[in-house]
């Protein structure tokens, strides 16, 4: 099992470390370290701090992503989805959450408001070349998948 080091920031005190919730999740949940009620209005985005500094291992990296009751029941995103951890970042890991409702949504500290997730990172190295190698698909694009000539 993969080991990240975490470190509690002061406003993080008292908070779970993020924790899987079900036997199967990919994704751990993360918590708001607010000391305060935080309001976002309808349209806003805000920072949403955690309370952590990570030590993401080299060749991993971290992503923040939404959490899908928040998205389907308030409709909350995280604002850059995926945000990336990189694994030689040392500040704390913040959510950007966007409320896209109608209504405030009010953080309060300890709420649950993303999930993470640890990805192995495979290095590349961009080569330049004249041609690239045909496919089926050639350079169909958006929409281009599973769609039959003559049928939209």
């Amino acid at each position: 099992m993969l080991k990240v080091q975490v470190k509690v920031l002061p406003h993080g005190q008292g908070l779970p470390l993020p924790q899987y919730m079900s036997e199967h999740a990919a994704g751990m949940d993360l918590y708001a370290g607010v000391e305060k009620e935080l309001v976002i209005a309808p349209g806003e985005w805000k920072l949403v701090p955690t309370g952590l500094a990570m030590a993401i291992p080299e060749g991993y990296e971290a992503q923040v992503r939404p959490r899908s009751g928040l998205a389907l029941k308030q409709g909350i995103s995280v604002l850059n989805t995926p945000g990336t951890v990189d694994a030689d970042y040392r500040g704390e890991v913040g959510v950007i959450l966007m409320n896209h409702s109608k209504t405030d949504l009010v953080i309060k500290r300890g709420d649950r408001i993303a999930q993470m997730i640890i990805n192995k990172i495979e290095r590349i190295a961009f080569e330049e070349v004249a041609e690239l190698p045909s496919t089926d698909r050639g350079a169909g694009g958006f929409g281009s998948t599973g769609v039959k000539h003559g049928k939209n």
